[in-house]
């Protein structure tokens, strides 16, 4: 069928505009977004990724359409039904139902900053000269007193995870950063968020960076806010990889104090073969892959970034932590594991009287109340953090001397 649409030339175009659908894959269902506009389609699997899939239309007429998407061998064919498309989605031969209706997906995240603000932001940027690398950003700056002005407040640099993301850290619709920026500025702490090399304002090249790029240019943020004057102490929040950094940074002796958000404790290879195998177990899979097929599937097309991960150990930067450091986890996080990471975490940190260490039940890597912690919920899941995470940074960093 699919040899035959390729013969049969493109007519009406009916279908332009935005699709979306639910696809039942066996283990539960994906959200599928679709975008036409002429012969150009887009493909968005939210619950897996928010990086668009293009696509090639095959077919098209008034009530018939076919889309082949190439990089994930792939091919979407439907009929239309009023509104609403009819189809099937096809991925490596295996047929899934794929019924889709007009518009775009509404998602409700109750948690996003609406005006008006009770403080103030300032658009800023400053360079990694090193890495030639200018990062743009948002400083938000807390509503002062006279006594605050003069003494000034702590402030927070954010650094995200893995992967190139804007400064509020986007993903699914969810924005964690900006999130964070406003609880904290609510409660008398600055912050500086920024978006990462190539992505929005920011510049540097990416085909060569790793993570201790990313560091230098978090260490450029750190010297830009201690050149302003007006912050009592700077610190560091880092999620994820972003943790990995901070830790970094305080083996270096440059922040003030580090909130760890799921930082890892363990050597790269050890965390992606941990995550893996939960992942493969909160799938149903239950085929039988060893440590070594497992690496070597991960090192067979790994870039600069992924090979410099693999061999990374964050376990020395955590050793030589001095400053304090509140690092924290969920118990449903599935891709940086509460157990190994964070014990590691709290066993290899100095001893400092402000410490804290804190395991919430039912959340997950991004904080959010969950269900199996699986990264296909993230999107799903209203709640962008949960209120005492938010809680506990603010009142930590609140607490410090």
């Amino acid at each position: 069928m699919l040899s035959l649409l390729l013969t049969l030339p493109l007519q009406a175009q009916t279908f332009d505009g935005d699709w979306h659908g639910m696809m039942d894959v066996g283990v539960g269902e994906l959200t599928i977004e679709l975008s036409i506009d002429g012969e150009k389609v887009v493909l968005l699997s939210p619950d897996q990724s928010d990086k668009p899939i293009e696509g090639k239309i095959l077919y098209m007429s008034t009530d018939s359409l076919s889309v082949l998407f190439k990089d994930i061998v792939a091919a979407y064919l439907a009929k239309a039904e009023g509104d609403s498309l009819v189809g099937i989605f096809r991925q490596s031969g295996k047929p899934f139902t794929l019924n889709m209706t007009r518009g775009r997906q509404q998602r409700n995240r109750p948690q996003t900053p609406q005006p008006p603000f009770p403080y103030s932001t300032e658009e800023v940027s400053f360079t990694n000269s090193e890495g030639h690398a200018t990062l743009t950003g948002t400083l938000t700056l807390p509503a002062m007193s006279r006594r605050q002005q003069k003494k000034g407040v702590p402030v927070v640099l954010m650094v995200s995870g893995s992967g190139l993301q804007n400064r509020d850290e986007e993903l699914f619709g969810h924005r964690p950063f900006a999130v964070i920026a406003d609880y904290l500025a609510r409660h008398g702490i600055a912050s500086l968020r920024y978006d990462d090399r190539s992505v929005g304002q920011s510049t540097g090249d990416v085909s060569k960076a790793t993570t201790e790029d990313f560091m230098k240019d978090a260490a450029a943020g750190i010297d830009f806010l201690r050149r302003q004057h007006r912050f009592s102490k700077v610190g560091v929040v880092g999620h994820s990889e972003g943790g990995t950094i901070a830790f970094m940074l305080g083996s270096r002796q440059l922040p003030d104090f580090i909130v760890s958000l799921a930082g890892t404790g363990i050597k790269g290879d050890s965390l992606i073969l941990r995550q893996t195998r939960d992942l493969m177990a909160l799938n149903g899979n239950s085929q039988q892959l060893s440590d070594e097929q497992i690496m070597a599937s991960g090192r067979m097309n790994a870039n600069a970034w992924m090979s410099y991960f693999l061999d990374f150990d964050p376990r020395p930067d955590i050793e030589a932590t001095r400053c304090p450091v509140f690092a924290l986890n969920g118990d449903k996080d599935i891709q940086v594991n509460v157990e190994i990471n964070l014990g590691n975490i709290r066993r290899l940190l100095p001893a400092n009287k402000s410490n804290k260490f804190k395991v919430y039940d039912g959340l997950n890597h991004l904080f959010q109340h969950a269900t199996t912690g699986s990264p296909s919920e993230y999107g799903r899941i209203e709640q962008t953090i949960a209120p005492e995470v938010l809680a506990d940074i603010a009142e930590w960093i609140g607490g410090l001397r």
